[in-house]
């Protein structure tokens, strides 16, 4: 190994830092490495023996990113971490969640690893200032529109589309992760120094899955941290979360976490984590009465409807950050009408796909999950209502009395039947899962007859497929219900299953069809059947 002694950069944008930041950083400070917190504005319970740094001699502040669907600044960490490598000499980036087993060291200037079998994270990320790897993402990350190569086919003619038409997509519009591991683990395959990254023991020995059994009691870590891990991966938003929430706001001193704690001395009641964040967004104001306009040149934005009648669902999608609202599909104006008389009967509910961006997209499906916008909206819509959610990826995190996560991989029934043996009775059922025709035709053979009488059954997307999904010469689940809404008789390229669908004809009060945004020059969108 190289004898260069490596420093360690992290970004705190401003305020208190909590034992678990405090933890990390110190336990860099304790291997051994000089540690340089960069930050924007006043920080609190900053450990003895750190650097401090001012971050807008990086990246300044007027250049803030944040994700538009959580409001996160991981963009902005993102592209800072970049430029950061791009103006320091040996320094190695770390995010204030990881932490340090034993001293960094790199013969090359490399430093990374895997998180996944698919996926190399940039969490702790090293990268000599003149690779091949750090050029290119800052070459794409200069452009805010720039379009992401690496989902799917599918993905980028729908981005280039958009850009075509005036439209492009920004970089806080596209999935989770774009200018981060997404970017880094593109990137260093192209330039080929993926060669250089550690094993996933080496600095993500704990997967996303298992980040729980960093809070049990006498957990043994044998054959987990082994003498080739550098750091650990604390997964700190979820982490805080789970320690207020269900740990008391500190871990068990028996836990892992809370061992390494003692470890470095930090005392959790001087540094405490922060609640979680759920403030309610205030409806806007009604404006006092106005001259009357002769002429509208513009439409109404939905913003303007905020607070205006009843809770109204387009609202709550924009105020979660869900696609179904006014900002794209506009799905929840129709659902408005259906669902109202719902809204506060003790009902079932089911949505099948919770979070953009999953394999439909080209991504791994034991991703790292972060947000659940479309649930949230749903539990408080429905205010007495149990709110089921299926997903091919894992979001057993999400914790709600209302709330129950069954996991599934949609691509046969038989794991429908499977994952939803123990789901009662639904009364409305939404799939917005990955989009296949196979999967929706699956899931509604099997999930339609669990309606009850009255219950509604919708599917969304229905003129977009996954590439790499979607089966060759299947019919399209679109053509398939607007044949029977037209004909009332379904036709399929596969005889089993379309006996298999009119054999539950009997049981649809209605089917309905609507087009794209509701105009009926465009292709169909979304279906909604009744049971009788």
């Amino acid at each position: 190994m190289s004898k260069t002694d490596y420093q360690i950069g992290a970004l705190w944008m401003e305020g208190s830092l909590s034992f678990l930041e405090q933890l990390c950083l110190k336990s860099f400070v304790d291997a051994g490495h000089h540690v340089k917190l960069y930050h924007y504005g006043p920080l609190k319970n900053v450990p003895d023996g750190i650097e401090l740094a001012d971050a807008a001699d990086i990246l300044p502040r007027t250049d803030f990113l944040q994700h538009q669907r959580t409001g996160s600044p991981a963009l902005h960490s993102d592209l800072f971490r970049y430029w950061m490598l791009k103006n320091n000499d040996n320094m190695i980036w770390a995010d204030t969640d990881a932490y340090c087993m034993k001293k960094f060291e790199t013969p090359n200037g490399h430093f990374y690893g895997w998180e996944s079998e698919k996926h190399i994270n940039g969490g702790v990320l090293g990268l000599p200032k003149d690779c091949d790897t750090l050029r290119e993402l800052l070459e794409f990350t200069s452009d805010e529109f720039a379009i992401p190569t690496w989902y799917s086919d599918e993905y980028t003619r729908e981005l280039e589309e958009a850009r075509d038409s005036g439209n492009p997509v920004h970089a806080s519009e596209q999935p989770w992760g774009v200018w981060g591991p997404h970017a880094v683990t593109h990137f260093l395959h192209k330039t080929g120094e993926a060669k250089y990254a550690l094993p996933q023991e080496g600095l993500y020995p704990f997967t996303y899955r298992d980040r729980r059994k960093m809070l049990k009691r006498n957990f043994d870590t044998t054959g987990i941290i082994t003498e080739n891990t550098y750091s650990v991966h604390l997964y700190g938003r979820r982490m805080r979360a789970r320690l207020v929430e269900k740990e008391g706001g500190a871990p068990h001193h028996k836990s892992l976490l809370g061992r390494l704690i003692k470890k470095h001395g930090i005392i959790p009641e001087n540094a405490p984590l922060p609640a979680p964040k759920n403030k309610p967004v205030e409806p806007k104001k009604e404006k006092k009465s106005a001259p009357v306009i002769q002429a509208v040149s513009e439409p109404l934005p939905a913003s303007e409807k905020y607070g205006r009648g009843q809770v109204n669902l387009t609202d709550l999608a924009d105020k979660f950050g869900s696609d179904k609202g006014s900002t794209k599909h506009r799905y929840t104006e129709l659902y408005q009408m259906l669902f109202l008389p719902f809204r506060h009967r003790k009902i079932n509910f089911l949505e099948m796909g919770l979070l953009i961006g999953g394999p439909e997209h080209g991504v791994d499906k034991d991703r790292e999950t972060n947000d659940l916008p479309s649930i949230r909206m749903w539990l408080e819509y429905f205010t007495a209502a149990h709110i089921n959610g299926l997903d091919v990826s894992d979001f057993s995190w999400f914790e709600n009395d209302r709330f129950s996560f069954y996991r599934c991989d949609m691509d046969t029934r038989e794991n429908i039947v499977e994952a939803t043996k123990d789901i009662p009775a639904l009364d409305i059922i939404i799939d917005d899962a990955s989009h296949a025709s196979h999967h929706q035709q699956n899931a509604f053979i099997e999930l339609f007859p669990k309606l009850n009488s009255g219950g509604l059954y919708v599917i969304e997307d229905l003129r977009w497929q996954p590439k790499m999904m979607e089966k060759e010469g299947i019919t399209k689940t679109g053509e398939l219900f607007y044949g029977m809404q037209t004909n009332g008789v379904f036709e399929h390229s596969d005889p089993a299953v379309a006996n298999a669908l009119n054999g539950m004809r009997n049981d649809i009060s209605g089917c309905f069809v609507f087009q794209a945004s509701y105009n009926r020059k465009r292709r169909h969108q979304v279906a909604v059947i009744h049971k009788r």
